[in-house]
């Protein structure tokens, strides 16, 4: 198991090596895309009782994380 700022784990054994909050079955995707849907933190962690406010901000601060890497786009071989 990976531990990434603290909340983040990535373990093959759960969720399929997806980004998860600190083990539980929390995908770090689930709550971008709650907020890129306009939800508030407040209104995620009323829906996710058991998360911190700490736990959104790693989410952001993975995200952010992600589009510090290069990346190069392939074609697709016809």
């Amino acid at each position: 198991m990976e531990q990434i700022f603290d909340r983040i784990f990535i373990d093959p054994n759960i969720c399929n090596g997806k980004p998860v909050i600190r083990g539980k079955r929390i995908y770090v995707q689930t709550i971008m895309e709650f907020l890129s849907s306009g939800e508030t933190h407040q209104a995620i962690l009323e829906q996710y009782p058991s998360l911190e406010p700490e736990d959104i901000v790693a989410c952001l601060k993975f995200a952010t994380e992600l589009t510090n890497h290069s990346f190069i786009i392939k074609q697709a071989v016809a």
